[in-house]
């Protein structure tokens, strides 16, 4: 089963109440990638930097099994650059620059060797190029999996509505669940998604975890507690890169194995917000894993 990866490798600048990173490397599609490598040993990326990207990121995304022949280098452009500032509680931040440089004209093209995917998973990304993604592959992966964000929703609706129609599994969290569909409560909203097109829904509650709907089925998952969040910025990212990563190499689609799949995603996210960007997030052993995908199995039993 192969997996191919469509969104973004950036550069972040980031400021907690913990500290402040100036630019360290980021992105949906770099966290994506890094997460899914505990489950797989290969993902194909399409992508696009600038000149400015260092040849030790690329390394690292090699390093995790992430194929980089699809990553567009623009020798006279910057890479996208973000930078936030989050607050006391981390649950809110305020976006202090977004640059969006070679992003601005990125147009996805998918080597030959990429077109034969079995799981696509477009990251959080323009719907435009989400869009052209999709309709550039040859053949109809077996599942689309798309994360999308209130941004998209404000500003790019009709063409996310489309994304979404030809989406089998869709992960947004609630806030976004919530407008998107215009409900009142999460349950709802899934009902009002499954109308849209995808058969599956997973909704991120921060926090309070993970809520999986499947049909008139639903599986909760609580989050592993750390003992310090220090940034949750690509937490959700990381969260859909495990929950694709396991299901490709699985490649079984029954709601028990959702399940599996969404305790994986939740157990790797929770490494993701102990530091800044992905460093805590990189060559992670099995057991360190093993460990939290165990203790959030014993907290649902």
């Amino acid at each position: 089963m192969s997996l191919l990866i469509v969104g973004t490798v950036a550069f972040d600048g980031i400021e907690t109440p913990f500290g402040r990173v100036d630019k360290i490397l980021g992105g949906s599609a770099t966290y994506i990638g890094v997460a899914a490598s505990y489950f797989i040993e290969k993902s194909n990326l399409i992508s696009v930097v600038g000149g400015d990207f260092k040849q030790k990121d690329i390394h690292l995304l090699e390093s995790h099994g992430i194929n980089c022949e699809g990553l567009e280098i623009i020798s006279n452009g910057e890479t996208f650059f973000w930078s936030g500032r989050y607050h006391e509680n981390m649950n809110f931040r305020d976006t202090l620059e977004t640059r969006l440089n070679v992003l601005e004209k990125f147009d996805p093209k998918i080597p030959l060797s990429f077109q034969d995917c079995d799981y696509l998973m477009l990251a959080n990304l323009m719907p435009s190029i989400q869009l052209k993604a999709i309709h550039r592959l040859s053949k109809q992966p077996k599942l689309i999996v798309t994360d999308t964000m209130n941004y998209w929703i404000d500003n790019c609706l009709e063409d996310l509505l489309e994304v979404i129609s030809k989406t089998d599994l869709l992960i947004v969290n609630d806030e976004e669940a919530l407008e998107l569909t215009k409900s009142k409560e999460i349950s709802q909203a899934a009902e009002q998604i499954f109308q849209m097109g995808p058969k599956i829904v997973i909704i991120k509650r921060g926090t309070e975890g993970a809520v999986l709907f499947s049909g008139e089925t639903f599986f909760e998952c609580p989050v592993y507690s750390v003992k310090k969040c220090i940034d949750p910025t690509g937490a959700g990212d990381t969260f859909a890169g495990a929950l694709v990563g396991y299901l490709t190499y699985t490649n079984d689609l029954t709601f028990d194995n959702l399940k599996r799949a969404v305790i994986r995603a939740c157990a790797v996210a929770s490494f993701c917000v102990e530091d800044f960007g992905v460093n805590h997030i990189i060559n992670k052993s099995k057991e360190e894993i093993d460990y939290r995908i165990n203790k959030l199995k014993n907290l649902i039993e």
